[in-house]
């Protein structure tokens, strides 16, 4: 996995495009090694599958994407619920779309004019406050981190009740690291 942004950078929407980007990877990462069949499956309490919570990210980028572009309409309820439905496309499928939308909304990101740009709130849209006008593009990336966040930790919990898969294990062998006596990188049992 090779680091597209460097979140110890002195710039500091390069640092938070790293945050950003490496949060991503985490949800992406919760997936490695997995069937089609395996990230539908929801195997925790959760009724969420890995597939879904791919889905879903994508289509948050997007739309958090359309708002900074102020372009189009955001999603409303019907949309939000539908996001976490991933219909028949398959797990490379879906991460290839995530990292479409992830690239897209990098690009919007530094296209603005810098991080204290202001962007409209949305009117009409039930879970966004009503008492402000504005966000600031920063808000927004901090925003994305956060919501990424969020379903990164889902993710971890929903493959750790699939197969035990832990996320450190995922990562060292998604990026190839030596099992050094800490850490043992994940290998799928046949």
């Amino acid at each position: 996995m090779t680091k597209k942004w460097d979140s110890n950078s002195h710039d500091e929407r390069v640092a938070l495009l790293g945050f950003l980007d490496h949060q991503r990877g985490a949800l992406r990462i919760a997936t490695h090694g997995l069937t089609d069949e395996e990230a539908r499956s929801t195997p925790s309490a959760s009724t969420l599958s890995l597939a879904a919570l791919i889905n879903h990210a994508a289509a948050v980028e997007r739309n958090w994407t359309n708002i900074l572009r102020s372009a189009g309409k955001p999603n409303g309820p019907a949309e939000h619920v539908a996001s976490f439905q991933p219909g028949e496309k398959t797990l490379e499928e879906l991460l290839a779309d995530y990292r479409e939308a992830a690239d897209v909304m990098d690009a919007a990101i530094l296209a603005a004019s810098d991080l204290d740009a202001l962007v409209p709130v949305p009117a009409g849209v039930p879970w966004f406050p009503k008492d402000i006008e504005a966000w600031t593009v920063r808000w927004i990336v901090l925003h994305m981190i956060e919501e990424t966040a969020r379903h990164a930790g889902h993710a971890d919990v929903i493959r750790e009740s699939a197969d035990g898969a832990q996320a450190v294990e995922l990562r060292a062998a998604v990026e190839g690291w030596p099992e050094d006596g800490l850490v043992k990188p994940w290998r799928k049992l046949t």
